[in-house]
């Protein structure tokens, strides 16, 4: 059995819910951080893509970090710090951030992967603003998004950075990133490849179907950090499947699928997301034949 340090892991990624009018329905986020708190992944990961954060406002996102932290029943929690427009605004963001409770930190790369001195300067002086650890998100919404190896590598002989959810989705990228890891966790976000990247050296993951799936990847992690490489490639299908039946409509299909599995919530977004009857019936079918079969 491979050790593995306290940042690599499962980390499951929160939804936020809505009520119709899209205001933040705060109740059902408390009980569904306890849903996805009680299938111990290694972290949860609240303001993140997946919890629509674009479209939180500063005090959402602060009172969001700060319920999961509340809720974790002591599971790390980590939440974006850097998503206000101005230097001095992120300064006081990853302040207050800080103030949530949070265990560490998550920066996005804001935008410069196209230039790599100006991503690593922006980087280091954002994080010295904090005393928690930082891990980096190649967030697709704020493009170019993707960071290159020899910067990442730079970043993480730093030592304040310590993992980064990579989203490039291909493995010649992932392997790059891995090469110059040092103590460092590269996190796939990838489904398909989530296998064959742990095999190469990933050292946990960071991806939309741990918003209703997490049992799976906690399954998964463990099963191939216990060295059981046939169980782990099975449950690597069902995850797979599981990524298709709510590849279409996400994230309002993982709010209905969560919903369905004992997080209630309404399926609503601040996106143009809509599910309709056809959508939620195959949900719905997915989700009886997964509870029938033992998976989910």
């Amino acid at each position: 059995m491979q050790s593995y340090n306290e940042f690599a892991g499962v980390y499951s990624l929160l939804l936020t819910p809505f009520n119709e009018d899209r205001s933040i329905d705060y109740k059902a986020y408390e009980n569904y951080v306890e849903w996805q708190a009680s299938f111990a992944p290694q972290h949860l990961f609240a303001v993140c893509g997946s919890s629509e954060m674009s479209t939180l406002k500063a005090d959402e996102r602060l009172k969001l970090a700060s319920l999961a932290v509340k809720r974790a029943g002591g599971i790390p929690v980590f939440a974006t710090a850097n998503l206000e427009p101005s230097w001095y605004a992120q300064i006081d963001e990853v302040k207050a951030m800080e103030d949530t409770g949070v265990r560490g930190l998550v920066f996005v790369t804001k935008g410069y992967g196209d230039d790599p001195e100006r991503l690593y300067t922006y980087l280091m002086e954002l994080a010295s603003h904090t005393e928690l650890p930082v891990l980096l998100y190649e967030f697709p919404g704020l493009q170019p998004h993707l960071m290159p190896a020899e910067v990442y590598g730079k970043l993480a002989q730093s030592g304040k950075f310590v993992g980064i959810k990579d989203t490039t989705c291909r493995m010649p990228m992932i392997k790059e990133k891995i090469a110059v890891q040092g103590d460092s966790n590269v996190l796939q976000a990838n489904i398909p490849y989530l296998y064959e990247a742990y095999e190469a050296g990933a050292r946990g993951v960071v991806a939309t179907p741990t918003t209703c799936g997490t049992p799976l990847f906690v399954k998964m992690w463990k099963e191939f950090t216990e060295g059981d490489m046939e169980a782990a490639r099975r449950t690597h299908e069902h995850i797979c499947l599981l990524d298709d039946a709510i590849g279409e409509g996400f994230c309002a299909s993982a709010k209905y699928l969560a919903s369905l599995l004992g997080a209630p919530m309404n399926w609503y977004t601040r996106g143009t997301h809509n599910l309709n009857a056809q959508r939620l019936k195959a949900i719905e079918v997915f989700c009886g034949w997964a509870k029938y079969n033992g998976i989910l």
